[in-house]
């Protein structure tokens, strides 16, 4: 055994500098001298020491030579680079410039810096938003009729038209010097979520101005005359805005519109300028029914070389006033009977002068980079906001429901297909809620998160569609019937809406998370492509020489790391938080360490071909999303107190975190293309195999208990949702009489008792209440609490009906194909 002392002890010094992840010159150092002590300490003979060392000598030397290792090794290498490597199309370079990187490359390194999350300023209101929020925003929310607004308006009132306008919801975005709200983000996305509870319509139709626009747009590139013309009228509702980018031959794929124009000249306000000739058809284009100011994404074209030499000079955007000659809109499409106003955009020959080009005609030609440096930002806040808002909605509604209703004696909420039920809710709301804050936190501190934003977007709206599926399942018949009394049925009618918007979800993931994270978040890759493009050849090795033996030891930290947490279960390591948290941030630890070692090796051995692995990219991206829901959801609970009554919820969405997480790298391992790399893989990920359990029924139970009862996790979990009790908010109702419905629970049993008994006399519940107080089984009080309840709560339980005349349908409208067929 002494004679392989120093051979053995020389290796776990390796490993142990690897997963500490030692500078290359400290690990050579710290290895040689461990090899050194244990041959002394053992007692090992010269040739057993001089061995190892003798083998360190030839990896660590050429190595540590920084000149030799560049000219023999790195040089060969970059030559390989070069040729292998795809070149980025302009149109990909701009995606991965738009953004900025946060905590996610955190969670990417496979190391994550903990303290960094923890360090990140709590969000909070100002005192000036929060009073806004309980000032016009709940206003607005008491006029809300929202059966009104679906069924019977197919729109929003008047009334509500005029509020928003003149309370500048449009305005959120736009800074105080042009008459704007200037909302921080998490404000945004607190306004938002309190009028889901009221309207998903209404929530549209005030988050599209606020997101992705004319007025976002003007803010970051519009010249200064276009700001202080369009920004004020925008921010007081004087102009209603939309952008029209999708069409029918280009949706996901924004950079393939065929809408042109071409440079001429031509009459604007009686003047003969230079300017674009427009052509276009757009389709699905929020608030174009309605619009004054329209936003318009073309590709622009200049034959004659008015401008310069380019014939394409490539993307760009435009703002056409309503009246501008030629330009078509007011049909309206009718999105799964959705009320907000949505439709198609067309013209042909349509001119504007240069001057109505967004930043005017030095940014011809800059929208794509304009469209995707703005995406980030609105992606992150309008769509996961809106879902936030309507999945902390149902939580309570159907938390409510389920102690209210009754079957065979007892509330539905205690049978344990509805506690599962609840239980997911439950646990799905706390995560999509601490998600859409942090991504919403995340622009607060000024970052454009592009990778964020897109697991935000998929994973909010993905989950709520869950939860709306489970909200309907547990409302039954109830949830069934629309009418003025059901608050369930609209959200799961129109849940695909969110799905499909601003990137639908299939893309989504299977494109953007990974396919940008790889490259934006990994601490190397982006360094090494980089590299290729400085023209001085020393320049150009030196860079990459630095990022290769970079990204090489970081591929063999994460192996081992990846190795010895799955060993450990993630049991070891210097984390933050308690006693409790603790073992949550090591198991984050070791999925960090497994994605950084599995996108490594897919990146290395599949290449240019795992752009087209779209299941595998998209199951990588499924473990950094929830790695970083799962970040979220700690980051919450470190700045909430570490409310203890809070655990249940925290525990179940992180172990459904972490078992999607063990999912998604096993599809990723069963699936890839190189079987001997994937046994590696195994082995190195999972050395027990799978051992990550969902969430357990107990805990599930626990769940349920908090949503069916008043109490301070209830509370915070129901943070900026429309609870105020008022004629237009069954919820709001619902949620008012709970304490009694809980407090009237054992008067019940009482009386369910002596009446299943016989004890009572009469058929009808007044008659059995009266004979009960009579009897002496219940006394005045407790009969008087009886009655109300039932009173209150036949509401909640009864649906709506309707003569026939109510529901009869409007005008026979011919179908879009034999319209443009005659």
């Amino acid at each position: 055994m002494t004679a392989f002392a120093p051979f053995l002890f020389g290796v776990l010094a390796i490993l142990v500098a690897a997963y500490l992840r030692l500078r290359l010159l400290h690990w050579s150092i710290a290895t040689a001298v461990v090899i050194v002590i244990a041959a002394w300490l053992c007692g090992s003979s010269v040739l057993a020491t001089a061995i190892p060392l003798l083998l360190l000598a030839l990896v660590a030397v050429p190595l540590n030579l920084v000149d030799f290792r560049r000219k023999r090794l790195s040089a060969p290498l970059l030559a390989i680079f070069q040729k292998v490597t795809p070149k980025l199309s302009d149109t990909e370079q701009i995606a991965l410039d738009a953004g900025t990187v946060g905590f996610e490359g955190e969670l990417f390194s496979g190391k994550p810096d903990w303290k960094k999350l923890l360090a990140q300023p709590k969000p909070e209101l100002s005192i000036e938003e929060q009073a806004f929020l309980d000032g016009p925003v709940e206003r607005l929310c008491a006029m809300t009729n929202d059966w009104q607004i679906t069924h019977e308006l197919a729109d929003l009132s008047p009334e509500i038209w005029d509020f928003v306008k003149k309370e500048r919801f449009f305005g959120m975005i736009i800074p105080k010097k042009y008459g704007g709200l200037e909302l921080s983000a998490l404000a945004q996305s607190a306004v938002l979520q309190k009028l889901m509870g009221a309207s998903a319509s209404l929530s549209s139709t005030v988050g599209v101005p606020n997101s992705l626009g004319p007025g976002e747009l003007l803010l970051h590139y519009g010249t200064q005359e276009q700001r202080d013309y369009y920004l004020p009228r925008l921010a007081d509702g004087r102009e209603i805005p939309c952008f029209a980018l999708t069409g029918p031959y280009a949706g996901s794929d924004a950079t393939s519109i065929p809408d042109y124009g071409i440079v001429c000249k031509g009459e604007w306000n009686g003047a003969n300028v230079i300017g674009v000739r427009l052509t276009f058809d757009k389709r699905y284009i929020t608030l174009a029914p309605v619009a004054t100011l329209f936003g318009l994404a073309f590709r622009m074209y200049d034959p004659e070389h008015i401008l310069g030499d380019k014939d394409d000079i490539g993307i760009t955007l435009a703002l056409l006033p309503h009246d501008t000659k030629g330009l078509e809109y007011g049909r309206r499409h009718f999105p799964l009977n959705a009320a907000f106003q949505n439709g198609p955009v067309r013209g042909k020959d349509v001119f504007v002068p240069l001057s109505q080009l967004i930043g005017g005609e030095k940014m011809a030609g800059q929208g794509w980079r304009m469209l995707v440096e703005c995406l980030s930002v609105g992606r992150g806040i309008t769509l996961p906001s809106n879902a936030s808002g309507g999945v902390k909605a149902g939580a309570i509604a159907a938390g409510a429901y389920a102690r209210i209703r009754k079957q065979f004696g007892i509330a539905i909420g205690r049978f344990e297909g509805v506690e599962e039920a609840l239980a997911r809710i439950g646990g799905r709301a706390y995560a999509i809620s601490a998600l859409s804050k942090a991504s919403a936190a995340a622009v607060d501190r000024g970052e454009k998160p592009a990778v964020p934003s897109a697991i935000a977007k998929y994973h909010a709206t993905e989950l709520g569609r869950e939860v709306a599926k489970d909200v309907m399942d547990i409302h039954g018949g109830k949830g069934v019937q629309l009418g003025p009394s059901n608050y369930a049925g609209r959200a799961w009618q129109t849940s695909p809406i969110a799905i499909t918007v601003e990137g639908a979800n299939i893309m989504t993931r299977s494109l953007m998370i990974f396919g940008q994270g790889a490259i934006r978040c990994h601490p190397y890759v982006l360094r090494e492509m980089e590299s290729l493009k400085l023209s001085d050849y020393r320049e150009k090795l030196k860079a990459f020489d630095s990022a290769l033996w970079g990204h090489v030891g970081f591929a063999v930290s994460n192996a081992v790391r990846s190795l010895v947490l799955g060993l450990t279960f993630g049991r070891i390591g210097n984390v933050p938080g308690n006693a409790y948290t603790r073992r949550y941030y090591r198991k984050l630890n070791r999925y960090a360490a497994a994605l950084a070692l599995v996108a490594d090796t897919s990146m290395l051995v599949l290449g240019g071909k795992l752009k087209f692995k779209e299941k595998i990219s998209a199951r990588l991206g499924d473990v950094l999303s929830n790695l970083y829901i799962a970040s979220a959801m700690l980051k919450r609970y470190e700045d909430q107190g570490r409310p203890v009554n809070d655990q249940p919820l925290l525990a179940w969405a992180f172990h459904d975190c972490v078992h999607r997480m063990q999912d998604a790298l096993d599809g990723v391992l069963r699936n890839f293309p190189v079987r001997p790399v994937a046994w590696v893989l195994r082995a190195l990920v999972f050395p027990f195999g799978r051992r990550e359990v969902p969430p357990s029924d107990g805990l599930g139970r626990r769940v349920a208990a908090i949503l069916c009862a008043p109490g301070e996790a209830r509370d915070r979990l129901a943070e900026w949702v429309y609870l105020t009790p008022n004629a237009n908010n069954p919820v709001g109702r619902m949620n008012a009489i709970l304490p009694e419905v809980i407090a009237a629970e054992p008067i019940e049993r009482k009386f369910l008792k002596a009446a299943k008994g016989g004890e009572l006399a009469g058929y009808d519940y007044d008659a059995q209440l009266a004979d009960a107080v009579a009897k002496g089984v219940i006394s005045d009080a407790e009969r008087d609490l009886l009655a109300r309840v039932r009173k209150a709560t036949f509401e909640f339980i009864s649906v709506d009906d309707f003569d026939p005349t109510e529901l009869a349908a409007g005008k026979h409208v011919k179908p879009a194909s034999l319209r443009s067929a005659a």
